[in-house]
């Protein structure tokens, strides 16, 4: 439930055009509703500043459909994660509304809300080691556009090719925060990391050769930066390193 309706729900009761018993039953569905096989979080939005979404992977078109319903019912837009493009095409003949971003993997129901004017200065640059990390990098990007982030982005900048990443860094330092994502031996958040103020979300994709292991051998290197304060986040998670960015921003809000 947003908290606008849930204000307006309490002066309605405060006017008498809504009974007691009507709030005690829209209060009831605040924390979590129930369904056959999950319990979608509908008090998420209040507690956290953003609503639940959905993590599609290992679940069937249906349930994510009955999930983004439920959710639906408090909320104006869900996104959902990880979604591939044959559940994309059973969702959007169920939610004609909807939009698939196949770069991302991301499927939208509803209209997100539009964005607030103060968080326009409030710009991310998402990066990319090379052009096989871009689904990764598209994700981080556009759950923060889903979110009302303006988002900066700069692909292909890795350090096999360092001067790339230079000649970008004027537009680069003015965002106030940066994800960067890499594989292969994930060196690149570490060089950003010692030419930028800003914080820096690093994300280890599973790109690479043999001995990558599938993004350890980045994560490691991340988990190790030289440049200080550098975060990372698990392995292709490019969905947790927005989030991370989106928290750092609701708190410069307060």
């Amino acid at each position: 439930m947003y908290e606008k309706s849930l204000e307006a729900l309490l002066r309605a009761f405060a006017d008498g055009t809504v009974s007691s018993e009507e709030v005690i039953a829209r209060l009831k569905t605040l924390p979590y509703e129930s369904i056959d096989f999950a319990r979608p979080d509908t008090h998420r939005l209040l507690r956290q500043g953003f609503a639940e979404v959905i993590f599609a992977e290992g679940k069937t078109g249906e349930q994510i459909g009955a999930i983004a319903a439920k959710l639906l019912e408090t909320s104006g837009s869900v996104l959902a994660t990880r979604v591939d493009a044959e559940k994309a095409r059973e969702l959007s003949g169920k939610f004609p509304e909807g939009r698939y971003f196949e770069d991302a993997c991301l499927f939208v129901f509803g209209e997100p809300e539009s964005r607030e004017p103060e968080c326009d200065s409030f710009s991310v640059a998402v990066l990319s080691a090379g052009t096989s990390d871009l689904p990764v990098a598209q994700e981080a990007a556009r759950v923060l556009e889903y979110f009302g982030v303006t988002v900066v982005r700069k692909f292909d900048v890795g350090v096999a090719g360092a001067h790339r990443l230079l000649g970008e860094l004027s537009e680069i330092n003015a965002c106030r925060a940066i994800i960067v994502v890499a594989g292969m031996d994930g060196v690149l958040p570490s060089l950003v990391g010692g030419l930028v103020a800003s914080p820096v979300v690093a994300v280890p994709t599973s790109v690479g050769y043999g001995a990558s292991f599938e993004g350890i051998a980045p994560l490691l290197t991340m988990l190790n930066s030289c440049a200080a304060g550098v975060a990372v986040v698990n392995i292709d998670n490019g969905f947790g390193a927005a989030m991370a960015v989106l928290r750092m921003r609701q708190a410069s809000g307060r």
